[in-house]
């Protein structure tokens, strides 16, 4: 049994937990959690879990009767697409610099801070026709939730639209086991995902307040089933995860194309790929349940199903297929998890330790990228060896370009 189990005062929480890092603060942050009246069986954490507001990253909460819009996030559909090419190791360029500039121009990323009517760099001044198509797609639902919620519309909805971000989101060019090319990326709903996950956590604490409900941390605030809040919620979060996915299948083609115009080359990006979410909401059946599961830094890793699992900017990623494990609820983590917040790691890493820690990929290498050195993180191999029960590993990726907000 690689597990192990916590009592709280409600349900029990089964953890994934062993040879890593499991913080005291995200221990109790579980416990809250799982002392919730509406939890299904027990609460699941992976191991790579730690703090988050409300609810704790890397776990995941079934729930039957009512939703926790903080066990998503505000992140809405964060999450990882990956594509393997026909191109091989030997095919690229010797310098790698050309092609980092080639996909920085090609996608959006980062943001201006006090922008003040400028455009932020991060967003898109005019919509190109790629993305006004793909927007097409998504605007008539997005029209109906403006008219039931008017503080939705003027956000960054198609003007982030196939656009990176800042943070822990990122574009990479990397090779696996094989010699083989692939290119990863991670990115999830931007502005517009975050107003809505801001607007009804909000809305879940009014709630609380209205039905005198004491909770062990506010940001825990639910919205009971069969309430037009509950119903609002879903609705919105279900196009916001759509949001999440093509703006990733857009990012991905520009990425290509950015590619190909640098190597002056055609080649195939569709040998094999994977889109995932892991900050998400879906209706699944559990021990004889139908349930709402929230994942919040977790994938779903059902029997056969692929997944990625990326490291941080400088260790390795893997694209891993499911096993199935009903104890996980059917989930492995989302990454390597954090080790250290952003400010301890901009005190405590210096810079020639991120250089060292980054040596041999082509990316940023400035005092703005500490907080997503390696040593900010836990150690990927010893992540992917506690839920080896969760997942197998098909392919070990190795980034060798990096583009970060």
């Amino acid at each position: 049994m690689k597990y192990e189990v916590m009592q709280s005062s409600g349900a029990p929480i089964k953890s994934w937990t062993k040879g890593v890092p499991f913080e005291e603060e995200a221990r109790q942050q579980l416990k809250n959690i799982a002392g919730l009246p509406f939890i299904h069986k027990w609460v699941a954490a992976m191991p790579d879990v730690h703090l988050g507001k409300g609810a704790t990253i890397g776990s995941v909460v079934p729930t039957v009767g009512a939703v926790i819009p903080a066990a998503v996030g505000v992140d809405i559909g964060c999450g990882m697409m990956a594509v393997k090419t026909s191109l091989s190791a030997s095919q690229l360029p010797d310098n790698l610099a050309p092609m980092r500039s080639s996909i920085e121009a090609a996608v959006p990323h980062g943001r201006s801070a006090r922008a003040r009517g400028r455009r932020d760099k991060g967003a898109w001044g005019n919509i190109p026709a790629d993305v006004a198509d793909a927007w097409l797609g998504l605007s008539q639902v997005f029209d109906v939730l403006c008219d039931k919620h008017a503080v939705l519309k003027n956000t960054n909805n198609i003007g982030h639209l196939g656009t990176l971000g800042t943070g822990n989101h990122f574009i990479e060019v990397c090779l696996d086991e094989h010699g083989q090319v692939w290119f990863m990326l991670h990115s999830g709903s931007r502005g517009v995902g975050n107003r809505i996950g801001t607007y009804f956590i909000e809305k879940a604490k009014k709630d609380m307040q209205r039905w005198h409900i004491n909770l062990p941390d506010r940001d825990l605030a639910y919205l009971a089933e069969g309430s037009d809040n509950f119903n609002d919620y879903v609705e919105a979060v279900e196009w916001a995860q759509g949001f999440a996915r093509l703006n990733r299948e857009v990012m991905m083609n520009r990425v290509i194309g950015a590619v190909k115009s640098v190597m002056n080359k055609d080649f195939d990006a569709s040998v094999e790929a994977v889109n995932c979410h892991h900050n998400y909401i879906s209706r699944e059946h559990h021990f004889g349940k139908n349930v709402l599961v929230t994942r919040k830094g977790a994938v779903r890793a059902r029997e056969g199903e692929m997944g990625i699992i990326p490291g941080s900017m400088g260790a390795r990623s893997f694209i891993v297929r499911g096993l199935g494990n009903p104890d996980s609820f059917c989930s492995c983590s989302h990454g390597a998890g954090r080790v250290m917040s952003r400010t301890k790691a901009k005190k405590l890493v210096s810079m020639e330790e991120h250089l060292r820690a980054t040596e041999g990929v082509e990316c940023r290498k400035d005092r703005d990228v500490i907080d997503e050195t390696p040593s900010a993180y836990k150690d990927i191999d010893k992540v992917m060896e506690a839920q080896s029960d969760l997942v197998e590993v098909v392919y070990t990726l190795k980034q060798v370009l990096c583009v970060k907000g």
